[in-house]
């Protein structure tokens, strides 16, 4: 066995109203924050930020549910679910957004979709 091999998790990180975290966070699973967090979060999962939750800095995942408030950059491979208690105060980039009516965003946005299949047909002078 000599391959690093990491275990994927598929029991979600919770962090409890009341907590604070100062440093990154860095998962391979789901991440739920109802606390604060003064750093950033890279997750292969998804990441939901609850109604109390609090990041300060950059969030990178592929699915991300904001229902609480981000001060910073927020990268989404997928979708981005901005919920009507939210608010992000910076740039997103992201596949898929959606936002519901009350979310406040001020800031930069950028959407990145899935890049589609380039087809190309002969012409109708080069047929024999």
């Amino acid at each position: 066995m000599g391959k690093n091999f990491e275990p994927e998790n598929k029991l979600p990180n919770m962090i409890g109203p009341g907590t604070k975290i100062k440093g990154n966070i860095e998962t391979n699973g789901d991440i739920r924050t109802d606390g604060t967090i003064e750093g950033n979060i890279n997750s292969k999962g998804k990441v939901v930020v609850g109604p109390n939750g609090t990041v300060n800095g950059e969030i990178h995942c592929v699915n991300c549910e904001i229902h609480g408030t981000i001060t910073g950059k927020i990268v989404v491979k997928e979708l981005l679910s901005l919920k009507e208690t939210s608010k992000i105060h910076g740039e997103i980039k992201s596949g898929k957004l959606s936002i519901e009516p009350g979310a406040v965003f001020s800031g930069n946005c950028m959407m990145d979709p899935p890049a589609q299949p380039v087809v190309i047909e002969p012409s109708p002078l080069n047929k024999k």
